[in-house]
C-alpha cells in the first residue's frame, strides 16, 4: 500500500479558530484550543462542518453547464474554465479542490477530537452524553463521504476493491508527518458505514442550538439513506427514508406553492433563493453557509456568463422539456435571462455578501446550501425502490414529489412510464433529449426494459431536484452517463451546440476528482490520469 503524510490534520485538532456567525450565516463557533468538558465538545462540533464546500466543481463538471464562448458571453475565470473542462486545476478559489479538502480533512480532526474527549468523560450510556456521541460519529462518516464522492470513483462491487480509496481518520494526530494508508473505497465505504451504524442509535436534538446547522437526528437518517443507496443495500436506505419520512411525508416536503407566492419584483432572487434555504422549512435537513461564487451562476447575474445552464438544455433535456406528464407546470417557475446571457434557472442558490468592512464595502461572497432534504430523501427511496424490483412504490414516491413540486395532475405508474421512454430517442450531443444511455456497474441494464425505463424517470426527476447544488455529478459518475462539453453558437433558432470538445465517458478516470497538487507533493498518491 502506498502511504502519505496529511500534515493539515495535526494542525486542525490542535488549533481552533473563532468562526463568524450573522443572521444568514448561523454556525456554532468553538473559541478553545483545549476542550475538556462536554459544553466544550458541544461547541467544538461546530467545526465538524466545512465552509468550502463541493457543490460548484460538481455542477460546472455535470451535463447542467454549456460553454457559451461568445464575443459577449467572456465573462468567466481560469478557475471554472478548468473545472468545466475537467483539467488539472491549478487556479485558487474558495471552491478550489485543495481549499475543500484541507476543510474536510479538518472537520474529520474536529470529530475525532470530540471523541477523544468524550472518551474521557464517560460511555455512550451517558445520557448526557450520548448525542454529543452520536452527532461525532454521524459528522465523521459524512465528512469521508463527501471527500470520497469528489476524490474517489463512484462504489461499485465490480471497481471498488481495486479503485484508491482515502484513508479513515478515527484517531486524532499527536504530530506532523503522520503516516496513512490511502487503501480503497471498498475499505473505506465499510468503515463509513461502520460509524452510521454506530452513530444512529445515539442520535438526538436535545444538545443543538441551531440544530438544521448540524447533523440532527433527520439529517443523520437522510444522509445514511444517500450512503446505502450508493453501496447497495437498498433495504437498509429504505428504512432509514423511511425514518425521515413517516407516514405522511407530504407535511414535510418543500412547500413550493408558499415559494411560488413570493415578490418577483426586485431583489427577487435572493428572496427566493433565502426562502428556499430556510431553516424553518421541514423539508430543510441540513443546511451548510459556505464561502462560494455559485450565488452568481444561479441568479440574475452576468457573471461568469460563459459557462451556463441554457435555453437548449432547459427545453431539452431537463426544466422545460417533455416528460410522461408532459411540460412542468412549477409553482415556483423557471426564470429566463437573456442578452448579455442565456441563462435558464431556479432561484434556489442565494448569492450573500459578508462583509467585514461595511465602509470599505469589502468581505466575502457566501451562500447557502442545502446538503440533505426530504424531497430528495424521496427520490432516494424511490430509487431504492426500483432497483428493488418494487416499481409500484417508486412510482407513489415519484407522484408524490411531482405532484407537490409542479401542479401537473398526471398519474405515473409503470406501464405508462416504460410506453413513453420507449417513445424517446437516446441523447445525441446535438439532439438533447431526456433519455441518456445507462451504463451502471452495480447492476445490468437492459435497453427499453422495465428498470431502464424506470431510471430515467428517476433520473429526471433527481436532475430537476438537484439542480444548482451538484448533485447531477453523482448520478452521472453512478449511472456511467457519458457527458458532452459542448460550445454553443447563436443560430436563428436561439443557442444551440455547434461543437464537441471532449467527453466525459463510463469509468473515464476524471470522474475522481485530481488530488490536490500540494498533498500530491506530500507523497500522496495521485489518481490515476
Amino acid at each position: 500500500m502506498k502511504r502519505f503524510n496529511i500534515t493539515v490534520l495535526a494542525a486542525a485538532a490542535l488549533l481552533f479558530c473563532l468562526t463568524a456567525c450573522d443572521k444568514f450565516l448561523d454556525v456554532n463557533p468553538d473559541k478553545r484550543a483545549e476542550v475538556d468538558t462536554a459544553s466544550e465538545v458541544a461547541s467544538l462540533l461546530g467545526n465538524a462542518y466545512t465552509d468550502h464546500v463541493m457543490n460548484l466543481m460538481a455542477e460546472l463538471m455535470s451535463d447542467n453547464i454549456d460553454d457559451f464562448d461568445q464575443t459577449s458571453f467572456t465573462n468567466s475565470i481560469r478557475f471554472i474554465e478548468q473545472v468545466y473542462n475537467l483539467e488539472e486545476i491549478t487556479e485558487s478559489n474558495n471552491e478550489a479542490p485543495e481549499n475543500c479538502w484541507s476543510d474536510y480533512w479538518s472537520a474529520i480532526a474536529s470529530t475525532n477530537v470530540a471523541l477523544q474527549t468524550l472518551a474521557t468523560l464517560g460511555t455512550e450510556d451517558d445520557l448526557s452524553l450520548r448525542e454529543l456521541y452520536g452527532e461525532a460519529y454521524i459528522a465523521r462518516a459524512y465528512n469521508h463521504f463527501m471527500l470520497a464522492s469528489m476524490f474517489c470513483m463512484a462504489y461499485d462491487p465490480q471497481n471498488s476493491s481495486s479503485d484508491p480509496g482515502l484513508p479513515y481518520l478515527t484517531a486524532v494526530e499527536d504530530g506532523f508527518n503522520v503516516q496513512h494508508e490511502r487503501g480503497t473505497v471498498a475499505e473505506l465505504y465499510a468503515a463509513i458505514e461502520k460509524d452510521i451504524e454506530h452513530a444512529l442509535p445515539l442520535m438526538g436534538d436535545s444538545h443543538l442550538r441551531v440544530p438544521k446547522y448540524h447533523m440532527n437526528t433527520d439529517a443523520a437518517y437522510a444522509f445514511a439513506t444517500r450512503f446505502y443507496l450508493y453501496y447497495g443495500k437498498y433495504d437498509k436506505a429504505i428504512e432509514c427514508a423511511n425514518h425521515v419520512l413517516g407516514d405522511a411525508p407530504q407535511t414535510i416536503l418543500k412547500d413550493w406553492q408558499y415559494l411560488g407566492t413570493l415578490p418577483t419584483g426586485s431583489g427577487a432572487p435572493l428572496i427566493h433563493s433565502t426562502a428556499y434555504c430556510e431553516s424553518s422549512s421541514p423539508a430543510n435537513l441540513l443546511i451548510q453557509a459556505c464561502y462560494s461564487i455559485q450565488g452568481y451562476i444561479w441568479s440574475n447575474y452576468s457573471t461568469y456568463n460563459r459557462f451556463s445552464h441554457g435555453s437548449y438544455a432547459s427545453a431539452t433535456e431537463d426544466m422545460e422539456a417533455t416528460y410522461p406528464w408532459g411540460k412542468c407546470s412549477y409553482y415556483d417557475g423557471v426564470k429566463t435571462y437573456t442578452g448579455s446571457m442565456d441563462k435558464i434557472i431556479f432561484w434556489r442558490v442565494p448569492r450573500i455578501f459578508q462583509y467585514t468592512d461595511p465602509v470599505a464595502q469589502t468581505g466575502y461572497v457566501r451562500t447557502l446550501s442545502v446538503a440533505l432534504s426530504t424531497d430528495e430523501t424521496l427520490l432516494n427511496r424511490a430509487e431504492a425502490y426500483i432497483l428493488k424490483g418494487d416499481y409500484e412504490a417508486a412510482c407513489a414516491d415519484m407522484n408524490l414529489w411531482l405532484h407537490n413540486m409542479t401542479k401537473n395532475t398526471y398519474v405515473l405508474t409503470p406501464a405508462n412510464i416504460k410506453t413513453f421512454y420507449n417513445s424517446v430517442n437516446y441523447y445525441e450531443w446535438n439532439k438533447g433529449t431526456v433519455k441518456k444511455h445507462l451504463n451502471p456497474a452495480f447492476i445490468s441494464v437492459e435497453e427499453g426494459g422495465d428498470l431502464e425505463c424506470m431510471l430515467q424517470c428517476l433520473l429526471n426527476c433527481k436532475r430537476l431536484e438537484t439542480i444548482g447544488f451538484g448533485g447531477r455529478w453523482q448520478d452521472i459518475r453512478r449511472y456511467g452517463i457519458t457527458v458532452y462539453r459542448r460550445q454553443m453558437g447563436l443560430t436563428t433558432a436561439g443557442y444551440v451546440p455547434v461543437n464537441v470538445t471532449d467527453s466525459i465517458t463510463p469509468r473515464d478516470p476524471r470522474l475522481a476528482l485530481q488530488i490536490p497538487y500540494k498533498v500530491i507533493q506530500g507523497g500522496f498518491t495521485p489518481n490515476p490520469r
